[in-house]
């Protein structure tokens, strides 16, 4: 049997209508939806199922909807969930990864999610940020870019690795737009900003830490039933306490995505399964491990009858 990773998406992947016809298709999930709303409060499924793209777009609702989403796509998998020899999660998806293999349970996992969306939302009005994506530059080149278009009170840093030369930079406005300004002559394709509500993995999120490290320190840590690839580090772990300081660390730390799907084919992983809501990081495991690469995804009611690309 191949060993087989599964990837769980971040922010940008949430559409309208998430996980509705899974709700209506699988009971398993519909039980999912249903606990996330009495952990919540509010009809979080409905604003899924039928919010806009704006109300999803918000970082408090799209951040425990994506996490939920994942979850009812894992549910829906059955005993196919057993084959996952390894987990990762972009971002947000971390905590999804976390859940999936026992080392956050549903309930505290979603708490989690919750409040760190209000908190990343809150410093982001705090000190208004934003994210672009460089693409056709190198790591070593982007780093260098960022660090020459920054200034005191005004910085740039790289936030995402997705794949290479495909890096999200993140920081102050007016820093991220000289970083996109000047990208073009130091021979990027394109760079583009991305319609975000904040700074994410920057030092602009710093105030978020505190909290964050509140909620974190009030949920009960398992040893993951497989090893988890953690953002900040690109390594696996199954330590509780090391899982909680990078949880925490991922705030204002780069996610080394791309890192992390080489890591895991050096590890001996064979497959990637996306579970969750869309297909991004499908397309990142193809672009950083090559197009042979085998993947699978498990979000929408027609996936659960394909066969692996």
């Amino acid at each position: 049997m191949s060993k087989t990773a599964f990837l769980f998406p971040g922010q940008g992947a949430q559409y309208p209508g998430m996980a509705a016809d899974l709700a209506g298709a699988f009971p398993a999930a519909r039980r999912v939806l249903e606990e996330a709303n009495a952990v919540l409060g509010f009809d979080l499924a409905a604003i899924m199922s039928s919010g806009t793209e704006d109300e999803l777009k918000q970082t408090d609702i799209t951040q425990p909807a994506l996490f939920v989403h994942s979850m009812a796509a894992l549910a829906a998998l059955g005993q196919e969930a057993d084959t996952m020899a390894a987990a990762a999660g972009h971002s947000l998806g971390e905590y999804s990864a976390l859940a999936a293999s026992g080392a956050l349970s549903f309930e505290d996992g979603l708490r989690l999610v919750r409040r760190r969306g209000e908190l990343m939302a809150a410093a982001g009005t705090e000190r208004p940020g934003t994210m672009a994506a460089i693409l056709g530059m190198d790591d070593a080149a982007v780093e260098a870019l960022c660090r020459d278009v920054s200034e005191p009170g005004s910085v740039a840093q790289a936030a995402n690795y997705n794949a290479p030369g495909q890096i999200v930079i993140s920081g102050d406005r007016a820093a991220i737009g000289r970083a996109v300004n000047e990208a073009s002559a130091r021979g990027a394709k394109r760079a583009l900003a991305l319609p975000v509500s904040g700074a994410f993995h920057s030092e602009l999120m710093q105030a978020a830490a505190t909290g964050l490290a509140e909620g974190l320190e009030k949920v009960t840590i398992s040893a993951p039933r497989v090893p988890v690839f953690m953002n900040v580090t690109a390594a696996p772990t199954t330590d509780p306490e090391e899982i909680r300081h990078r949880l925490l660390e991922q705030l204002t730390a780069p996610v080394l995505w791309s890192q992390t799907l080489t890591r895991m084919r050096d590890g001996g992983m064979e497959s990637y399964m996306e579970v969750g809501a869309g297909r991004v990081l499908s397309g990142l495991v193809k672009r950083t491990l090559g197009r042979d690469a085998r993947t699978e995804a498990r979000g929408r009611t027609d996936d659960y009858n394909t066969e692996a690309a």
